[in-house]
């Protein structure tokens, strides 16, 4: 895609961890910036700092998302480039084993039902409304009117013990994007994720020492997590390569997962 200081991007979960780095990334490209994301204090600091705009958005919520939208389109244009790396999940087992009752118990389906609002509706909702905006524009070069990249995990296909939600829901969001590129092929719309493997984000960052040495000793090459910038830097080359489209890419320094 060709890019230049009328391009304006959205940018979900851009406060902080790959979603800051993607931020940063793009507007240094000089690409306006719009940050979405709860996070009041971390996310208008950034969006003074790299001149773009701050929409607090809950992405579980059509509603506040639609806002975000509205509020970013008002500041800075139709999106031509939609990052998505928010996300609202945790972890658990299929079934666990309860010591006071010395049974088994199940992970909750409403527990699951609130990681898939989370990860996948979420990710759908955010992906097909920026579409809708992104058709109305006028056509580049090959007719290509956006781009947009959706953030799974390698655990959508080295799910561990733990990641039925994590795990499933991510392969999910790979899931969209094939039928998603071919809906909006047309409208020379392309759809992309990314897989990140292990990589320095703030939740990452607080597990111990120790464990972050034995996770960073298992990546094969480098042996180290992954930096933020190296995800913004593979988001970056998907705006500029038009022709990856329909893609679900690792970035994981050659990893798979074990089963724990």
């Amino acid at each position: 895609m060709q890019i230049d200081h009328s391009t304006a991007a959205v940018v979900t979960g851009g406060a902080s961890g790959l979603g800051r780095a993607s931020a940063i990334a793009l507007a240094e490209a000089g690409i306006r910036v719009a940050i979405f994301d709860l996070n009041e204090e971390a996310g208008g600091a950034l969006a003074a700092q790299i001149g773009g705009v701050f929409c607090k958005v809950n992405i579980t919520a059509e509603e506040s998302v639609v806002a975000g939208f509205e509020q970013a389109r008002a500041a800075h244009g139709q999106e031509r480039i939609c990052v998505h790396c928010a996300q609202v999940s945790g972890g658990a087992k299929t079934l666990r084993w309860d010591k006071e009752t010395g049974q088994y118990k199940r992970m909750p389906t409403e527990d699951y039902a609130f990681a898939a609002q989370g990860i996948l509706v979420a990710s759908y909702r955010i992906a097909s409304l920026s579409a809708l905006g992104m058709a109305g524009l006028e056509p580049l070069e090959d007719g290509e009117r956006g781009v947009i990249t959706l953030t799974s995990s390698a655990a959508a296909q080295d799910g561990q013990v733990g990641q039925v939600p994590y795990g499933s829901l991510k392969a999910g969001v790979n899931g969209l994007v094939l039928p998603m590129a071919r809906d909006l092929m047309d409208i020379g719309i392309r759809v992309n994720s990314i897989m990140p493997g292990i990589f320095a984000t703030p939740p990452m960052l607080r597990v111990p020492p120790k464990v972050l040495d034995v996770l960073a000793a298992s990546v094969p090459f480098p042996k180290r997590l992954g930096k933020p910038e190296e995800f913004a830097s593979l988001v970056l080359e998907l705006v500029r390569n038009s022709y990856f489209n329909g893609q679900a890419i690792r970035l994981d320094g050659g990893i798979r997962m074990p089963p724990r």
